[in-house]
């Protein structure tokens, strides 16, 4: 990925960081990146994360998936970090075999979808760590016993993606079923480029080596300085931009096939960021669409905003008809492909004409290798400002909160957590 921050510079935006503040600050990258180095060394949790395309084996994700490599539907049963990462990778390329994921506990959703399965076609991927996530496991027995009542045999369509250990675990080894391990010391957010994002791919037959090699090849241009590394110039300038204000940081893709990025940058973001009464808020947008519904503010707004582009460099394109009404003439002379690029380009320099910082992330096209690379470049930019904040990066405390009070309110033991459920104070407005 190529990154330019230009627009971000106190020259031309405000908050905006000085090129003088940049250099400054490009000391403190060097002993982040230092302390990177160490981490990914000696594999410490979430450093290791870093280490990913060098040592995961496709080929074990393909010899995984055989069984169930004919799927005309695969649904991947997961939340949070257990399916954003997949549901990136497979909503950013095409593919005939259609990928669900089912990542929420809503009955109607999961109804909607369920309902339009064929499951005679379909195969199941149950994707957790701890094999104990309540909604993951609740959704999997749904699914298991529509598979069921369809007179299919789930145990013949099913991959389990798990830790060494735990409920998930003893499941497949009673049922004997193919199963691929959570890697040690990845936090799920930051685990798209394992077998957690890849199992999906494969089984939607995308090029798992070029994922892969794509994250290699942007994990050489790491460095000790934000100037020569695309991933520290976008993680020092997103901390940099929120210490002068910009405390939010709104992600926005000119591709349709990279909404999901967005979806996978807020997790990422606010997971990892957010603590110590730290971080800036992700907000997810996409490129076109969201200049007729969100730019008003960005522009306009309190200048508390960094507006994130993600573009690929090519892509497809599609003719657009001439047409006889006068005014709309010089459309027919253009084509689809050419009226985003200028869509694109108008925002970016709005957003600079109004002094809003904005950031360029590029790509050349998207497909496996620059997929890969972007994913990894956002998560080597998200550890560089985690330590550049002084934060754990890798822990999830709040989250962990929530869980325990969920697990209690449905009577899978008892926790401190869930008595705070019932001292919810209310002012009750109702009709």
């Amino acid at each position: 990925m190529n990154v330019d921050i230009g627009n971000a510079l106190a020259t031309v935006a405000s908050p905006g960081v000085s090129r003088d503040s940049l250099e400054r600050l490009d000391e403190q990258v060097a002993d982040a990146h230092a302390r990177i180095e160490r981490g990914m060394a000696n594999a410490e949790h979430g450093y290791e994360a870093l280490n990913l395309p060098e040592r995961v084996d496709p080929d074990e994700i393909l010899t995984a998936v055989e069984p169930i490599a004919d799927a005309e539907t695969m649904i991947t049963v997961g939340i949070g970090g257990s399916s954003l990462g997949a549901a990136t990778i497979t909503n950013a390329l095409d593919s005939d075999t259609e990928a669900v994921f089912l990542d929420n506990v809503d009955p109607e959703w999961v109804s909607y979808h369920l309902d339009r399965v064929s499951f005679e076609n379909a195969a199941i991927n149950v994707v957790s760590r701890s094999g104990t996530t309540a909604e993951t496991l609740a959704n999997f027995l749904v699914v298991r016993d529509a598979f069921e009542s369809a007179g299919v045999d789930w145990t013949e369509r099913t991959i389990v993606t798990t830790g060494e250990s735990g409920p998930l675990c003893d499941l497949a080894d009673r049922h004997d079923l193919p199963s691929l391990t959570v890697p040690d010391g990845v936090p799920g957010r930051f685990s798209a480029l394992s077998a957690v994002g890849m199992v999906a791919a494969a089984v939607c037959g995308h090029d798992l080596e070029a994922l892969l090699e794509g994250a290699a090849a942007e994990a050489d241009t790491l460095s000790e300085s934000l100037f020569d590394c695309p991933a520290y110039a976008y993680g020092a300038t997103t901390y940099a931009l929120d210490g002068r204000g910009a405390g939010v940081n709104a992600m926005m893709p000119y591709a349709e096939s990279l909404e999901t990025v967005a979806e996978w940058f807020a997790q990422l973001w606010a997971e990892s960021l957010g603590k110590d009464d730290l971080g800036q808020t992700p907000v997810r947008a996409l490129g076109a669409t969201d200049q007729h519904s969100q730019l008003q503010l960005y522009r306009a707004g309190p200048r508390d905003k960094l507006v994130t582009f993600v573009t690929p460099r090519n892509g497809g394109d599609r003719p657009i008809p001439d047409t006889d009404v006068e005014e709309l003439a010089y459309l027919g002379d253009s084509t689809l492909g050419t009226l985003l690029e200028a869509e694109f380009e108008a925002t970016e320099a709005s957003l600079a004409a109004a002094g809003r910082p904005n950031v360029r992330v590029e790509i050349d096209r998207v497909d496996e290798y620059e997929l890969g690379g972007l994913l990894y470049g956002l998560e080597a930019a998200c550890v560089l400002a985690g330590e550049l904040y002084g934060v754990n990066t890798f822990e999830q405390p709040a989250v962990e909160w929530a869980k325990k009070a969920t697990r209690g309110l449905l009577g899978g033991g008892e926790f401190a957590e869930t008595a705070a459920v019932a001292e919810k104070t209310e002012l009750r407005i109702e009709r």
